[in-house]
């Protein structure tokens, strides 16, 4: 029984000589890619970076200077889009319930510890519009993961950067509830 073993050097193209004398050069894989194998380490690169979809692939200079802007903006509407809904969730909020019970205070004295307790109904139309908000926050932050996990420095950056000034501009509207009655701060 004949056994063929193939010798050829995988990951790497073969070069063939024409009958001129002429050399092909063999293809280079893409920056994040060696021997068909996706690099698992950073690394800033602006040729041959495949963001997302298959055909969507950045090859210069200019285009990831286009990439990381479309993904800093992106990142900034995903942290818009987090504060937004929790604002929208405070403003449909319906069923006010305050409950209040006794708790024993420093002196042995009696407080009144009130809470309140909301809720919004399944069936309603903020509750929908809440839920497809949802999923468009979900689609948004699996594709900066994914953006993020291209390994491509530029890219990282962006979504970090992107993150960052998405955070500065629209958190500070954010509301912070504090219970003065509350005893461990």
């Amino acid at each position: 029984m004949d056994h063929d073993h193939d010798h050829s050097n995988h990951g790497m193209a073969d070069m063939t000589a024409t009958s001129s004398g002429d050399h092909h050069h063999p293809t280079t894989p893409p920056d994040h890619m060696h021997g068909g194998m996706m690099m698992m380490t950073f690394y800033f690169g602006c040729h041959n970076v495949e963001l997302l979809f298959s055909g969507l692939v950045i090859n210069g200079a200019g285009e990831m200077v286009g990439a990381c802007i479309a993904v800093f903006l992106l990142a900034i509407f995903y942290e818009g889009l987090k504060i937004s809904r929790e604002y929208l969730l405070r403003k449909s909020q319906v069923s006010v319930r305050y409950n209040s019970m006794p708790v024993p205070g420093p002196d042995g004295t009696v407080l009144m510890e009130t809470h309140k307790t909301v809720g919004q109904q399944m069936l309603s139309l903020p509750h929908l519009f809440q839920t497809f908000l949802h999923v468009i926050q979900v689609v948004v932050s699996y594709f900066l993961m994914l953006v993020f996990m291209t390994y491509n420095g530029y890219l990282c950056i962006a979504v970090a950067a992107g993150a960052g000034i998405g955070y500065f501009l629209f958190s500070w509207k954010k509301a912070i509830v504090v219970d003065i009655t509350e005893h461990c701060h």
